[in-house]
């Protein structure tokens, strides 16, 4: 993946407070996570009210998380109060206290992780290695002890069903999508889609997976349970991920600087959404009223509504956001 020049991405970093505060007010509703990979950080963004109805505040810039080792890949868990954030460059796997926003583990994981994601009941996290064609699976409370499972050649995304019993890998190199039973961590299935899969995304049911695949410019629709490809979708160049709101799907052309909106059922497209330079990571707000966009190359986050189909917002994050994963903390906890 090329990169521009630095200086450019520097000199909007500067622009930005050097202090931010280490929590927000108690009204906070939810935060991304977002990795800003040449930065070495975490970005926290307040995104405002979570309540369906409440009125949409501008994003805001809270707080920023030291993380080595070019940081790429996402997940919070479903009760929000962990972050997982893997390494490429350091091969770690980082746990973040998104309530103290600090980093309160690091656990090394040989090879090249990428791609993350988190059981429903917190753990463990899987964790895709580029490198080496399988999966590690991380106990958090027990780091010492990591678990393998196959996978195919360069996985790169990783989502889990809902009821924690399999987890899906695009694997880029493949062509292909791997199904790993959870409890035996043995790959059972592997699903043909378009060249160069990269973001896998589930649906809430878990009946069906899309994955963005940057070689042939379409999404595949995979029917989870029959564990085939009912669907392509032909979209922008080069989708990186898909994110899922009010029966859309929005998907991330990072060459176009764009987002695809297509009909779950239909798959008929919907509409087109200018963003910034190399939208990457995407994911919707708990009540589907907006989607959030990491523009690689713009350094910020921009806010799509899902009723209009317009940018509504953009914040600056930092150099070289990402947010590769689901990256959106739902709500602040009790």
């Amino acid at each position: 993946m090329g990169l521009r020049a630095r200086a450019a991405r520097a000199a909007a970093v500067a622009l930005l407070p050097a202090f931010l505060p280490a929590f927000c007010a108690p009204a906070c509703g939810e935060e991304a996570f977002v990795t800003n990979q040449p930065a070495n950080e975490v970005a926290v963004v307040d995104l405002g009210p979570s309540d369906t109805g409440a009125p949409q505040a501008k994003p805001r810039l809270v707080a920023r998380i030291p993380i080595p080792g070019e940081p790429a890949g996402v997940a919070v868990t479903a009760d929000g109060t962990r972050a997982y954030i893997t390494s490429p460059e350091d091969k770690a796997l980082s746990v973040i206290d998104t309530v103290a926003r600090r980093v309160v583990s690091h656990i090394e994981l040989k090879g090249g992780p990428l791609g993350v994601a988190v059981a429903p009941v917190g753990k463990p996290v899987y964790v895709a290695d580029w490198y080496g064609a399988r999966l590690f699976v991380v106990d958090p409370d027990h780091p010492e002890a990591i678990r393998t499972a196959p996978a195919g050649a360069s996985p790169s995304g990783v989502a889990v069903t809902p009821d924690g019993a399999f987890v899906l890998t695009a694997d880029r190199d493949d062509d292909s999508v791997s199904v790993i039973d959870a409890a035996s961590l043995t790959r059972v299935a592997v699903i043909a889609v378009g060249k160069r899969p990269f973001g896998i995304t589930l649906s809430g049911d878990g009946k069906r997976a899309y994955t963005a695949n940057v070689g042939s410019d379409d999404v595949s629709v995979i029917d989870v349970p029959a564990r085939r490809v009912v669907g392509t979708v032909k979209v922008g160049e080069r989708p990186y991920v898909v994110a899922l709101a009010g029966g859309l799907a929005f998907v991330t052309n990072q060459y176009a600087g764009t987002v695809s909106v297509f009909d779950v059922e239909s798959l008929a497209i919907k509409g087109l959404v200018p963003v910034g330079e190399y939208p990457e990571g995407a994911e919707a707000s708990g009540d589907g009223r907006f989607v959030y966009v990491a523009n690689w190359f713009d350094n910020s986050l921009s806010v799509i509504d899902t009723g209009t189909l317009k940018v509504v917002a953009s914040v600056p994050v930092g150099d070289g956001p990402r947010a590769f994963g689901a990256f959106i903390r739902r709500g602040r906890q009790p």
